[in-house]
């Protein structure tokens, strides 16, 4: 099943409390990656709302489509959005980062349910949605399609390039790697760390659809890059969405010093005062 937003308010309603969540949940825990998920909520949002077959309440559907958080250290916006999805109590959120709970700093597989990846290094969610894709092929789920989530700074990895070759050499269609482009990584810009642009002319030659040059806070052009990428048929698809890290809270907009660092206590009554509800 696909957990529909009613209205456009609805889904912008929704963002905004995913991003709340986010502040909250890495202000509580004096540490995580906000800026990166603050980029990807209006991706993660529509995908899940509109897109993505899944079901709360049957979190280990065989027949689920799989979404994998690659870039997997920005966990707040998943754990965020499965929370208001039903997957378990928004109270959990309380509990990330700290001793013993299933909301860990990466992604580990079934914790909480609704994660179907373990991620830790950069560079191996492509592969490992390849995987999947080419066994729900054996398996005879056409239905069934896998949605990878990548950041622009893990671009750099030649694993990702692998597996982008070995996904157009089996011509995975039903596999779906959607980058989050906001242009900071770990330690600065991406264009002074190590620039793998042109991404689309990268992807095309290795023989993916590939749709660029998105807005990635625009839900309406979110949910048409969706529509288009599900109509493609012989090749793996590729979406390249222009976002801004920190995305909804002024001071950490386009800041690489929050990819992984909390606000201080005057910093977090600004942000939620910036995300309130309008």
């Amino acid at each position: 099943m696909t957990l529909a937003t009613e209205t456009p308010a609805e889904l912008a309603g929704l963002t905004r409390r995913v991003r709340r969540h986010v502040v909250q949940m890495v202000y509580g825990a004096k540490s995580g990656h906000i800026g990166g998920s603050l980029s990807a909520t209006d991706l993660m949002s529509v995908l899940y709302t509109k897109f993505l077959r899944h079901d709360p309440e049957n979190p280990f559907w065989h027949e689920r489509d799989r979404f994998i958080m690659s870039k997997g250290h920005c966990t707040p916006v998943h754990y965020a959005l499965l929370a208001e999805l039903g997957y378990f109590s928004t109270d959990e959120l309380a509990t990330f980062r700290r001793k013993g709970t299933r909301l860990q700093g990466h992604s580990i597989l079934g914790k909480p349910p609704g994660v179907d990846n373990t991620a830790g290094a950069l560079g191996m969610g492509l592969s490992f949605g390849l995987g999947l894709r080419l066994a729900q092929r054996l398996q005879g789920l056409e239905d069934s399609r896998v949605w990878v989530l990548m950041g622009d700074g893990e671009q750099n990895e030649g694993q990702v390039w692998e597996a982008a070759m070995a996904a157009a050499h089996h011509r995975a269609e039903g596999l779906f790697a959607v980058i989050d482009r906001n242009g900071i990584q770990n330690d600065d810009f991406t264009k002074t760390t190590m620039s793998s642009e042109p991404l689309d002319e990268k992807y095309r030659a290795f023989g993916w659809t590939v749709l660029s040059d998105l807005d990635g806070h625009d839900l309406k052009t979110i949910e048409q890059a969706y529509s288009w990428a599900l109509d493609q048929r012989g090749a793996p698809v590729c979406l390249i969405f222009d976002t801004v890290k920190g995305k909804g809270v002024s001071f950490m907009e386009h800041n690489p010093s929050f990819h992984g660092a909390p606000p201080s206590d005057d910093e977090f009554k600004t942000a939620m005062a910036e995300l309130a509800d309008a």
